[in-house]
């Protein structure tokens, strides 16, 4: 079969890191020799997760620190553009059906077992099998019918339709390899030590406290970007897991901890002033941060009640206020560091006037005692569940700003906290209007898993992902073509199209960019984000004594 083949050069000692003096975009100073040894203590302010195989769920705790022990197929560069790691090279057929990647020779996962082309056929099927509860690995695979081991190196992935968006999915450490002997264990003992290439192992998992990984003396396999090849050069990282905020950059101002995570306003704009600390910030790839409404259901099955609720929002005012600069508004139903995003700002202008006069004529002009719109007798009533393990205390005090602007125009806003088991019941049962549902996934195919019809139906973990629940044949047809093609224009077009159905259907409220801030001591060397989904990467870390 004839074939297109995309090969690209390892490119072992190029560096990509773009480290932030403070909060500006001027490069930390580095020392000329990295230093071996020691030990990294990270602090994370995620959630910790359930389980450390990303296969299973796929959630963005998961994904931080599965980035140290797991490798992906590809990655991707600071410009975006698809490059090796455990393939070196892919080819895909002239009918877009096939794509045959030729693997790594040489490299071992760490209980011993042969990285090969068996391999990934059998992390594929371990994510597209439904007892492992995968969500995020699985929908990036829906249009994978099988992989075949032409030979020990060479692995074919066979698709039921085009997917040009297949290499970005397999960026995503949600698709990372492990090891076919460590996954045909029962799933609990996989969660607590799960295997793979990478530049660390999981030693031991001390729940509610941290995550001891420890070097990988016998590593090979760096990505294309890396700064170095080898093992790392530290023996040890003690990821912590530290809830609060404050006593995350009081640990890394006393030398506590070496590296924070989930970084709040607050704590950004001290550390701009502070010459110990160094900040990564590293917005995450794939939708914006936005709230979804629910469209399948009253109110917001009428268009003109979701333009009201989203004109009556001053998300600006709350954004200035409580983000100190750290958050630029987003107007658009992706990131900023997709470059096919569009944005449109006239759709999301503050206006109480406008939301009056479309909750008139949407029938909602009656008021109860305490002044909400009421149409038939009943209040216009929205319940907002809210995950308190991924909405940042500043982003919950933005959606009580949203509450109150939302309550001039007539809304009664049921904002109600929740754990994020509680979360995910009330979004699967669907008791929710609206909800802020952060969704990661490398490149413009995001809009497929947000707003394509498929998306409202569960993946076998009971997770969907279109929360606005759009049902609307021009837009997945529009999606799907740009899920085929290989014209990079063309997808760019359809992609615009897309997004102006769902933006000019008011089906989200977009914030901003999915946050991702990272502060580390300025002893620490060699850290950077990941170009994929802006998980930090510890294998060229170093620590300056």
């Amino acid at each position: 079969m004839p074939v297109r083949r995309f090969a690209l050069p390892l490119l072992a000692g190029l560096a990509v890191a773009t480290l932030l003096a403070g909060c500006t975009s001027t490069p930390a100073a580095t020392s000329s020799t990295p230093v071996a040894g020691g030990k990294l203590v990270y602090a994370s302010g995620d959630a910790e997760p359930t389980c450390l195989d990303p296969h299973v769920g796929g959630n963005y705790p998961q994904a931080l620190v599965a980035t140290q022990y797991l490798e992906s197929l590809v990655s991707k560069d600071t410009d975006g553009t698809v490059i090796p790691w455990l393939a070196t090279e892919w080819k895909v057929s002239d009918d877009a059906l096939s794509w045959t990647f030729t693997l790594k020779p040489g490299v071992t996962f760490t209980d011993g077992t042969p990285f090969d082309a068996a391999a990934v056929a059998a992390n594929v099927a371990h994510i597209q099998n439904p007892a492992t509860g995968s969500s995020t690995g699985y929908l990036a695979l829906a249009k994978v019918l099988k992989v075949e081991a032409l030979d020990a190196q060479t692995a074919r992935f066979d698709l039921s339709e085009p997917d040009s968006a297949l290499l970005d999915s397999l960026s995503q450490p949600w698709l990372a390899m492990e090891s076919p002997t460590a996954i045909a264990r029962p799933q609990a003992d996989n969660c607590v030590s799960p295997v793979g290439t990478g530049p660390f192992m999981v030693k031991q998992w001390n729940r509610q406290q941290s995550i001891i990984l420890t070097r990988n003396d016998s590593y090979t396999s760096p990505p294309a970007d890396a700064g170095h090849t080898g093992p790392a050069y530290l023996d040890e990282i003690d990821w912590t897991f530290l809830p609060d905020s404050t006593s995350r950059y009081a640990a890394l101002q006393t030398s506590t901890v070496d590296m924070i995570d989930n970084v709040q306003p607050d704590i950004l704009s001290q550390a701009a002033s502070n010459p110990s600390v160094v900040a990564i910030d590293a917005p995450r790839p794939g939708a914006s941060n936005r709230l979804e409404l629910n469209s399948s259901k009253a109110p917001f099955d009428d268009a003109k009640v979701r333009e009201a609720f989203i004109r009556s929002a001053d998300v600006d005012s709350a954004v200035k206020s409580l983000f100190f600069g750290t958050a630029t508004r987003s107007y658009s139903a992706l990131s900023s560091v997709e470059k096919d995003g569009i944005s449109e700002p006239d759709l999301f202008t503050y206006d109480q006037s406008a939301a009056a006069s479309l909750l008139d004529a949407a029938g909602w002009t009656g008021r109860d005692a305490d002044g909400y719109r009421t149409k038939d007798g009943k209040t216009l009533e929205l319940a907002f569940p809210v995950s308190t393990n991924q909405s940042i205390p500043a982003e919950q005090s933005l959606f009580e700003q949203l509450q109150a602007t939302a309550k001039q125009a007539g809304f009664k806003v049921d904002l109600a906290p929740l754990d994020l088991s509680s979360w995910y019941a009330a979004l699967g049962s669907n008791s929710y209007d609206l909800v802020s549902a952060p969704y990661t996934k490398v490149g413009p195919d995001v809009l497929r898993v947000l707003f394509d019809s498929s998306g409202t139906v569960p993946a076998p973990s009971g997770y969907f992902a279109n929360h606005a629940q759009v049902k609307d044949p021009a837009l997945d047809a529009l999606l799907t073509r740009a899920s085929e093609t290989t014209d990079g224009a063309e997808a760019a077009t359809l992609y615009a199209q897309a997004q102006k159905i769902v933006l000019e259907g008011f089906y989200i409220l977009p914030l901003y960019d999915q946050q991702n801030h990272y502060l580390l001591r300025s002893a620490v060397k060699g850290v950077r984000a990941m170009p994929t989904v802006s998980t930090p990467t510890l294998y060229d870390a170093w620590v300056q004594r």
